[in-house]
């Protein structure tokens, strides 16, 4: 049910350019799944995990340190190969929609699925149902340029898939440290009334963020046209006052030419005879 040869599409080629950045033990791939391992044993504490599509399985070497019995699966004989040697003995070259053998506490999927063809895919999310109560899972519903996206799909997408399986999204559990579209789907026995509650509620809680936040964004763009109101009349009034003091300038340029003229004549020739006759 795989694509024909996909275990060659993910050679050394694709882990060297097809993951944003090269994609190996490095300082950032560890510390990222660090965190992705440090969050599952806090918030989840499995005993036992599988990560269906684990690459060159540094989730699983970040569970195993973390005292997690976790093990690995992927289609890549690269990838494989190319595990620490610590964790050899704990990841495999085959599909994840083939039966895995024995159930785990938790199955993680993460940015795999959309590299398989539809009928894989759906075949993948049912064995995942059917080896785990609690999926931790992530497809990325972008990116239709990059070459082995051959399954691109929106998120409702995959949680439809997962309810046919009896497989509810758990929402209250903020998967976004894995990527922001990523949900943890869960067995849920409860009648559905109940699942319909929990998601409506959900639901009302970010519709109400959304509405508070836009209703937020418009009374801050009335805020900034008033402020910039304010700061255009405080423009036109410093300019104003700009023309008026140089009008004042030039008034008094004037006046003192006028002073200074009558100064010059009332010291003058004439004024002086002018004022000698009237003495007499």
């Amino acid at each position: 049910m795989t694509l024909p040869g996909a275990g060659e599409l993910f050679d050394a080629n694709y882990y060297a350019t097809g993951c944003g950045m090269p994609y190996r033990r490095d300082a950032a791939w560890m510390a990222f799944f660090g965190g992705v391992a440090d969050r599952i044993v806090a918030e989840i504490a499995p005993a036992s995990a599988l990560d269906a599509g684990c690459a060159i399985g540094l989730l699983v070497e970040q569970l195993r340190e973390r005292g997690v019995a976790a093990e690995g699966v992927d289609i890549s004989e690269y990838a494989i190969g190319s595990a620490h040697e610590s964790i050899r003995d704990h990841v495999r070259v085959g599909s994840v929609a083939e039966p895995f053998g024995h159930r785990y506490d938790l199955i993680v999927c993460i940015e795999v699925l959309e590299h398989m063809p539809r009928a894989a895919a759906e075949a993948a999310v049912a064995n995942f149902c059917a080896h785990s109560d609690d999926v931790l899972f992530s497809s990325s519903p972008l990116d239709h340029k990059e070459a082995t996206h051959f399954n691109v799909n929106p998120p409702e997408y995959w949680a439809y898939l997962f309810a046919q399986q009896g497989f509810f999204r758990d929402v209250d559990f903020d998967a976004g440290f894995l990527t922001p579209w990523a949900a943890r789907f869960r067995r849920r026995a409860e009648p559905a009334a109940r699942v319909v509650r929990d998601y409506e509620r959900r639901f009302w809680e970010l519709w109400r963020a959304n509405s508070d936040l836009r209703q937020l964004a418009l009374e801050q763009r009335a805020q900034i046209a008033a402020a910039d109101a304010r700061a255009e009349s405080a423009d036109e009034s410093a300019t104003y006052a700009r023309r008026l003091e140089g009008e004042l300038a030039v008034r008094d340029a004037q006046i003192a030419r006028l002073t200074d003229l009558l100064r010059r004549i009332e010291n003058g020739r004439v004024m002086r005879i002018l004022r000698a006759i009237t003495r007499r």
